[in-house]
């Protein structure tokens, strides 16, 4: 039977293996950067565009820290820590 692809060693599939969780990783790491502006934006449009307090109607004694606008202020601070971990290490001189 003839094969296409070729014959690699351990050494080389091990380092293929890696070089694969690698790219997992830095997708992994972009999606963990990606969260904290999402939920900003998010809350800046919804304050902007009128996310509306339907509920306010309903319940004239409601707090003001209930709504759209401030889950998604505190889903985006939650969510910073990513961004946190990365200044602090360029500051650092480290790998980040």
């Amino acid at each position: 039977m003839i094969s296409n692809s070729p014959d690699l060693s351990g050494h080389e599939a091990a380092s293929q293996q890696r070089s694969g969780r690698a790219a997992a990783l830095g997708a992994a790491d972009f999606l963990c950067l990606a969260a904290a502006p999402a939920f900003a934006i998010m809350a800046l449009l919804t304050g902007v565009l009128g996310g509306g307090q339907p509920g306010m109607l309903c319940a004239p004694d409601a707090s003001p820290l209930s709504g759209m606008v401030p889950m998604y202020v505190l889903m985006s601070a939650f969510h910073s820590a990513p961004w946190l971990r990365l200044i602090s290490g360029r500051r650092s001189g480290g790998p980040g």
